[in-house]
């Protein structure tokens, strides 16, 4: 008899590869994941109240999980360059980070991300090095696509961990490639490119179908009666207006099979994305996902976790594995320095007259596809999740809210504690709420939020 947690697939040559995906760890095995790590500087070493808290939390797991949102290295030595494409905003750490993260307990991070190549290929390059040197396993980038989309294994006392990490937010440059014939691979990240377009009633569909009607170059042989395509941008119709994705194919089925091939070589798979779609503002994950999730648990992940909308969103159990719709932030320590001449220019700032930190509380207030920035207190609200494994399944999931300091002044806000009870219930409560619709059912239980399940 199969064990509980294990899957099969069928080989081309028609062998069942039986257990080649299953879930093999042993009872108690904790996955510990958090959010984007927006963070510029060493935080062990400083005094943080409330933070030494949330350390003992990252501490207690088999597997501490974050996605590092910035590059590492040292600005007096380094030979890259801020680039002319980027993320949003230059995010730049201090090489000290790489032993602080350690330390705070992280052996598991993400990289493929809208700021991956905010300081091109040299930024990417210089924080790997980082990573590496301190023992850090990370995936998403590389120097093609092969690299950037296979998975990366770390050994724990329980058992073998992979780690796969796509982003669908990203910017178009920073998009790996492999060889092709003569042409030489690109360096960049793992993707999952989206096809967006606007849902809208008939009746607006009708109008749009109109304005393209009489604009110049218009012909109408073999055009789709519920799609209108009007200056670049698609129009579906549908009951109610709203965004919608479609995954390129390619792209999915490399990462599905990357996914799968991780998993025959690990105990554990843990599958991540960043994107932010449809936007920071929303509270609720895009149309595609919830079906993309699924087909990767039945490809052999064991929790899929996304993070990029810096808020929360729902939660759902599919099979005995976890899905976080969005995790939120760890950290919002967005002390950011130096800031390059674009975002200067781009936030109508000059060098010569304002400083750094203005154009980041700026970007703040403004926000980077948000409405209304991200001075919204709901961006400093989050959860450290806790996910234990008993019978290769899950049993508990805990939730422990946290806060980033919303309230401080600029210096010293973004760093994370534990919130209080009644914070922590508010945070609990809008997380029921958001996971309502996926039929999950959230405790609150001394300031926690508990997940229990039987495995079955």
């Amino acid at each position: 008899m199969r064990e509980k947690g294990s899957h099969s697939i069928q080989h081309d040559s028609g062998y069942d590869i039986v257990g080649s995906i299953e879930t093999n760890v042993a009872d108690g095995f904790k996955l510990i994941a958090v959010g984007d790590l927006l963070v510029t500087r060493a935080l062990t070493k400083g005094q943080h109240q409330g933070f030494s808290d949330v350390l003992k939390i990252l501490q207690d797991g088999d597997v501490a999980f974050g996605n590092l949102e910035t590059s590492i290295f040292d600005i007096r030595s380094f030979t890259g360059s801020p680039q002319a494409e980027y993320g949003g905003d230059y995010l730049i750490s201090l090489p000290e980070l790489g032993p602080d993260l350690t330390a705070m307990g992280f052996n598991m991070l993400s990289r493929a991300n809208n700021h991956t190549l905010d300081w091109g290929i040299e930024g990417m390059r210089e924080t790997s090095r980082v990573l590496d040197q301190n023992g850090i396993i990370h995936a998403g980038a590389g120097e093609n696509l092969s690299q950037a989309g296979a998975a990366r294994f770390l050994e724990t006392a329980r058992g073998r961990v992979a780690l796969l990490s796509f982003a669908t937010t990203f910017t178009p440059l920073s998009r790996a490639a492999d060889p092709a014939g003569e042409a030489p691979g690109r360096p960049g990240l793992n993707t999952l490119r989206l096809v967006p377009s606007i849902v809208v009633p008939p009746e607006m569909l009708e109008s749009l179908r109109r304005i393209r009607e009489v604009l110049p170059g218009y012909k109408s042989a073999g055009e789709d009666p519920n799609r209108v395509v009007l200056a670049k941008t698609t129009y579906k119709k549908g009951d109610k207006a709203g965004y919608s994705y479609e995954p390129d194919p390619r792209d999915a089925d490399d990462i599905l099979r990357n996914v799968r091939r991780g998993k025959q070589f690990a105990d554990f798979c843990l599958v991540t994305n960043h994107g932010h779609e449809p936007g920071n503002w929303c509270q609720e994950p895009p149309d595609y996902e919830q079906a993309f999730a699924h087909r990767l648990i039945d490809a052999g992940a064991d929790a899929y976790i996304v993070h990029g909308p810096h808020q929360l969103r729902g939660i759902e159990i599919y099979k005995g594995r976890p899905i976080f719709y969005s995790v939120g932030n760890f950290t919002f320590d967005n002390l950011q320095t130096p800031v390059g001449a674009d975002m200067f220019a781009a936030y109508g700032k000059d060098p010569r007259v304002h400083t750094d930190a203005e154009v980041t509380v700026d970007e703040m207030v403004v926000g980077f596809q948000t409405a209304p920035g991200f001075t919204d207190p709901i961006f400093y609200d989050s959860v450290i999740t806790v996910s234990r494994f008993e019978q290769n399944q899950l049993a508990e999931l805990r939730l422990y809210p946290i806060e980033l300091g919303h309230s401080k002044r600029f210096a010293n806000r973004g760093i994370p504690r534990l919130a209080s009870t009644q914070q922590a219930r508010a945070i609990l409560e809008r997380l029921q709420k958001l996971s309502e619709p996926f039929e999950t059912q959230i405790a609150i239980e001394s300031d926690i939020g508990v997940i229990r399940l039987r495995p079955g």
